[in-house]
């Protein structure tokens, strides 16, 4: 079996490392609370397949490390294959001009799908354990009909919750509609939010802003989703910033899905 170097990440890192494991691999891994085979970064870096984490990088960073990107790039060889999740553009030019063979496992559908679907339920568990109200009958609000908003308004929906959804485009409007929410226009929030329990944003540029902020109930639960945050400031209402929810409220499923990927990857790559 081939060496398996794992580098950074969060607890579906581990979990996807413990599993390959299982599977046989012989791995190696730095930067992971509680995964298999701790070796210094150097060993881990030399394995024949690397998997970096998903993001990638904070800040410049290997996510869940100190490492520097650039620092990174420079401990891997052209021989190696390397996997990594959600490439920031900054870090291709990089990768080309060091000739690294860098497969954004983050591009997969199945992939990015599966991971809003465990994003989604994070999402309800998240609000659920700040409310102090059942989510059957409480107004929610959904920003964005993307891959994230919709599952995220059939969870809210199937709970019981009064789902209405914003958007933009107005086939989004038809499909909101369709499935029984209540549709809004993102860009026409005025006066509509202060009936709203429980408000989720999956739209990564500024949508709620300080004006709008303004008319929210004291005991509304804003919960912020987008990778950029589309809340523009906080105010006397609860706001969680919950991103990178598949690491923290299902790993396990995170990671199975993320290892059907990477499978799917090698296939294609024989």
């Amino acid at each position: 079996m081939e060496t398996i170097g794992f580098l950074g990440g969060d607890a579906r890192m581990a979990y996807l490392a413990r599993l390959l494991a299982a599977d046989g691999y012989a791995v190696r891994s730095w930067g992971l609370a509680d995964a298999p085979n701790e070796v210094a970064p150097s060993e881990a870096a030399t394995a024949e397949r690397v998997i970096l984490p998903v993001p990638l990088a904070k800040e410049g960073k290997l996510h869940g490390t100190s490492l520097p990107l650039d620092d990174l790039w420079q401990r891997l060889s052209v021989k190696q294959r390397v996997y990594a999740g959600a490439v920031p553009k900054s870090a291709w030019n990089p990768i080309r001009r060091l000739g690294l063979h860098v497969t954004d496992y983050y591009a997969d559908e199945a992939l990015t799908v599966a991971n809003a679907a465990v994003t989604a339920e994070g999402a309800v568990q998240t609000a659920m354990e700040r409310l102090s109200v059942t989510l059957r009958g409480t107004p929610c609000l959904v920003i964005g009909f993307g891959r994230i908003g919709k599952l995220l308004s059939h969870d809210l929906a199937a709970l019981g919750a009064d789902v209405s959804v914003s958007a933009r485009r107005f086939d989004d409007f038809a499909w909101i509609d369709a499935l029984g929410y209540r549709a809004l226009h993102t860009e026409r929030l005025e006066g509509r939010l202060g009936g709203f329990r429980a408000i989720f944003n999956t739209v990564p540029h500024p949508v709620l802003t300080a004006p709008l902020l303004a008319q929210l109930r004291h005991d509304c639960v804003v919960v912020e989703l987008a990778s950029l945050p589309g809340v523009e400031a906080t105010g006397k209402f609860l706001y969680i910033k919950a991103n990178g929810l598949p690491g923290k409220t299902a790993p396990e499923t995170a990671a199975r899905a993320l290892r059907q990927t990477l499978y799917r990857i090698w296939e294609e790559e024989a």
